[in-house]
């Protein structure tokens, strides 16, 4: 393609045909976060083919992660590697491009295919969360590679095992990549069909909390137990009252207890927020910590806590705007129509605009009914986005769009 091309040209360019082939070989790969097995083939996949990019390719072995068992006790959850890809660290200005290999359909879940739709569309798991995405990373990079600009910045690639389930295994190697950037884009699906991108993203975290209580008989001696399922549903009470304009509290589980005539000594209570600001985020951990005591002292149990927010809020500051504002401006050069809207839902890009740099979070393939057997992709989208994202890596490259 040689100096930097004229929009259309990026279009043209374009292998439509191979990127199709390759997304249906990488769907029909189960990759559910706990199945190892199948996200080590498809990180091989990957491997493979990000290693036509120049650069080098690396396999990152997991963080350690724990989880709370229905028993209380901590344990840790295995996952797979990360891929991560680093081209010209050298480079005085950098990129951070993200996505993720894992799906949320585990190995033995029913819906494992890819079939046509229409002309236009397939129905597959990860076919748009996000395996579309994935390769749309992989062919805008080959097509950015052929321009003059390219050789005057560098970039990192990063693609998880464990998005999907928080990348709680990740997260630290994300932040890591992210500092220090100029910007970054993440292969999340478009937030609608139609390519309109997320903007403004509330945050999230997951909380275990386990009380240990005191058995006893329930009819000889009550009074000499100490009930785990009643500081359960007391501290259930207590945190959804946390609930404000600012944030959301969703006690989701409650495990434990034992027969009728036993008095429980063993609860796990399990839930989860959705915080609209890093305010609201902080307010909530330390008003957790106070009603933790309470419950602690007045029931007379023991209480452990685990777990938190695991993707901060993502506002959009005036320099992410501006670099909404380039995307949708490439958009109208290849006569894409883009705008966005707020949501609720979060990503990687949440965690990446933690450290302060802009991001958008859904420049991957349009579809739709993710996480569920209706998954489906748009497949003219794949040489659309693909365009789109060489040409605004051309922009991100060249004087001080941001």
């Amino acid at each position: 393609m040689k100096p930097d091309a004229a929009p259309h040209a990026f279009l043209d360019a374009v292998d439509a045909d191979t990127m199709l082939r390759e997304v249906q070989d990488w769907a029909a790969i189960n990759t559910g976060t706990g199945n190892l097995d199948g996200l080590a083939t498809m990180a091989g996949k990957l491997a493979d083919a990000f290693s036509q990019l120049p650069g080098g390719v690396e396999l990152v072995e997991p963080a350690t992660v724990t989880a709370i068992s229905a028993e209380g006790r901590e344990f840790e959850k295995p996952h797979g590697r990360h891929l991560v890809l680093q081209v010209r660290p050298e480079a005085e200005r950098r990129f951070v491009l993200t996505g993720h290999m894992d799906t949320v359909f585990p190995a033995d879940h029913p819906f494992q295919e890819v079939s046509w739709l229409d002309d236009e569309t397939i129905n597959g798991p990860g076919t748009a969360d996000m395996k579309g995405g994935l390769d749309v990373i992989l062919h805008a990079l080959k097509l950015f590679e052929t321009t003059e600009s390219a050789s005057r910045v560098g970039y990192d690639v990063m693609i998880n095992s464990d998005e999907e389930t928080g990348s709680l295994a990740s997260r630290g190697l994300i932040e890591e990549l992210a500092r220090g950037k100029y910007a970054a884009l993440t292969y999340e699906p478009s937030a609608l069909p139609d390519g309109t991108l997320a903007h403004a993203r509330g945050g999230t975290g997951n909380y275990s909390i386990t009380i240990t209580g005191k058995s006893a008989h329930a009819g000889r001696n009550p009074q000499d137990g100490r009930n785990a399922i009643v500081a359960a549903s007391d501290l259930v009470l207590r945190v959804k009252a946390l609930e404000a304009e600012d944030i959301t509290v969703n006690p989701a589980k409650i495990e434990g207890g034992a027969a009728n005539n036993v008095v429980p000594d063993l609860a796990i209570l399990r839930f989860n927020i959705r915080p609209k600001s890093t305010d609201a985020m902080e307010r909530f951990d330390g008003e957790l910590d106070e009603i933790l005591r309470l419950i602690k002292g007045e029931h007379e149990v023991g209480v452990h806590r685990h777990g938190g927010v695991t993707r901060p809020p993502k506002p959009v500051d005036a320099k992410a705007q501006r670099l909404f504002d380039l995307v949708k401006d490439c958009g109208a050069q290849l006569g894409q129509q883009i705008g966005w809207k707020s949501t609720g839902g979060v990503c990687d890009g949440n965690n990446i605009a933690a450290t302060g740099v802009p991001v958008v979070d859904t420049m991957g393939v349009r579809g739709g009914a993710i996480h569920s057997p209706d998954e489906f992709m748009i497949v003219p989208s794949l040489r659309e986005r693909a365009a789109l994202s060489a040409l605004v890596l051309t922009k991100l490259s060249t004087g001080d769009p941001l």
